[in-house]
């Protein structure tokens, strides 16, 4: 098989969540540990950092790769779902896994894939976990796929884990409260094993509590020992000084990720390196912690975090989904100067669709359409849930239309917003 017949193979014969929803959630290891143990158990042979949420933890998980990266660690990164290119979920120093090594990965591993029948997320993490191995990378990152006790990702013992936040999301396969769907995420909090929660939140913040308690695992909470201040945006990067109580700990430190809302996930990160450098052998000093936060994306390839595509009109793009990231989303808009609002919205079906209409802004235009996948809602059904909250707007035939339309129609001081979905976000790119 080639490249693009792998792909394929990958694509059909595997259930993949992206596509078809939580019938591809596999609730347990065993697929997982039958593909590593094939593989000698790779998900040992390097030093890793385990992190889990529900918003953040793709941004934190870039963020803390760059930073190691930017200490002369080699750094492997494990994130999902993809935005353009399959690659982009296995990285090493920034740099995708070659579309050879994907080729000769499934080909070795054809045979055991066919008797097995994992799911697309359970081969994608034994190919991340054998391409760290071989390449003998220091240390890697890897971002949990969905939940924590569960995931694939979940056969790891890292240096230490981390939980971004809780919000409602996946309630279908995690829970229906906070406290339930904090308990899922609870499950990579491992023995002896120090923890980092980003935020602290009523409902969830005594779960994680007692399963670190349970299991002695050191644990710390980013926003109690750490506070952001003088937040401002320049020559497009976001800029902020970190305080320990009264002691100023990182003066003007810059970000190319520009959202607000991650100054929340910087306090999670900086928390992070902390007790690393406290508690075990990744070291890392103030001059990496300033490069890497400030080079994100160039040192990594991270997309879609309230991205700028274009100017005259500005059109951004956020993957920010489910409540509290439509909310994040929101919080920017009302901070970015226009004159007229356009929003190009496209949802998936098993979201809170309800609940994140309701948050969106009515003095706009929007543009609604389907993201091209099973799980897309379609766009006619979308602005008719939309129209019963004041939310006006036609339908497209696909993201691109929809995209197209509202760029033409916008003056040049007029704001483009696009997404909605992961996937809206995907095609727009």
């Amino acid at each position: 098989m080639n490249y693009q017949q792998t792909l394929d193979f990958l694509y059909s014969k595997l259930p993949m969540f992206t596509r078809v929803g939580a019938s591809a959630f596999k609730k347990d290891l065993t697929n997982t540990i039958i593909l590593c143990e094939a593989l000698d158990n790779p998900q040992d042979k390097f030093k890793s950092i385990h992190v889990a949420g529900t918003n953040g933890k793709g941004s934190t998980s870039h963020m803390l790769a760059s930073v190691l990266q930017s200490q002369g660690y080699k750094t492997g990164l494990y994130t999902s779902p993809h935005l353009k290119n399959f690659r982009e979920r296995i990285r090493i120093n920034g740099k995708m896994m070659s579309k050879t090594e994907v080729v000769s990965f499934v080909k070795d591993q054809q045979k055991l894939i066919e008797k097995t029948e994992p799911s697309f997320f359970e081969v994608t993490v034994a190919m991340a976990f054998d391409h760290f191995a071989k390449h003998e990378v220091d240390v890697a990152v890897i971002e949990v796929g969905l939940g924590g006790r569960l995931d694939s990702t979940n056969i790891i013992t890292p240096q230490i884990s981390v939980i971004t936040n809780i919000s409602l999301d996946h309630m279908n396969m995690l829970g229906n409260t906070l406290a339930e769907i904090a308990g899922e995420k609870a499950g990579i909090i491992k023995k002896n094993i120090p923890v980092v929660i980003g935020e602290t939140q009523a409902e969830s913040a005594p779960v994680f509590v007692n399963k670190a308690k349970e299991v002695d695992a050191p644990i710390v909470f980013a926003d109690v020992e750490l506070r952001a201040q003088d937040s401002k945006i320049r020559n497009n990067k976001l800029s902020i000084s970190v305080y320990q109580n009264s002691e100023i700990k990182y003066k003007g430190l810059q970000s190319d990720l520009t959202g607000i809302y991650q100054h929340k996930n910087i306090l999670t990160v900086l928390e992070t390196l902390a007790v690393l450098n406290e508690k075990t052998e990744i070291k890392t000093d103030q001059e990496a912690i300033y490069k890497g936060i400030s080079q994100v994306k160039k040192q990594t390839g991270l997309q879609g975090r309230w991205q700028t595509l274009s100017k005259n009109p500005l059109v951004i793009c956020d993957t920010g989904h489910n409540e509290a990231g439509i909310t994040e989303v929101i919080k920017n808009i009302s901070q970015t100067p226009y004159q007229n609002l356009h929003i190009v919205f496209g949802m998936v079906k098993d979201k809170d669709i309800s609940k994140v209409l309701s948050l969106m802004p009515k003095n706009a235009t929007y543009y609604f359409c389907k993201p091209d996948l099973e799980r897309g809602l379609a766009a006619d059904e979308l602005k008719e849930q939309a129209a019963t909250f004041n939310l006006n707007g036609n339908n497209y035939a696909s993201v691109a239309e929809a995209k197209e339309k509202a760029i033409q129609s916008a003056d040049p001081k007029d704001l483009v917003f696009i997404g909605g979905s992961t996937f809206v976000v995907a095609e727009a790119i």
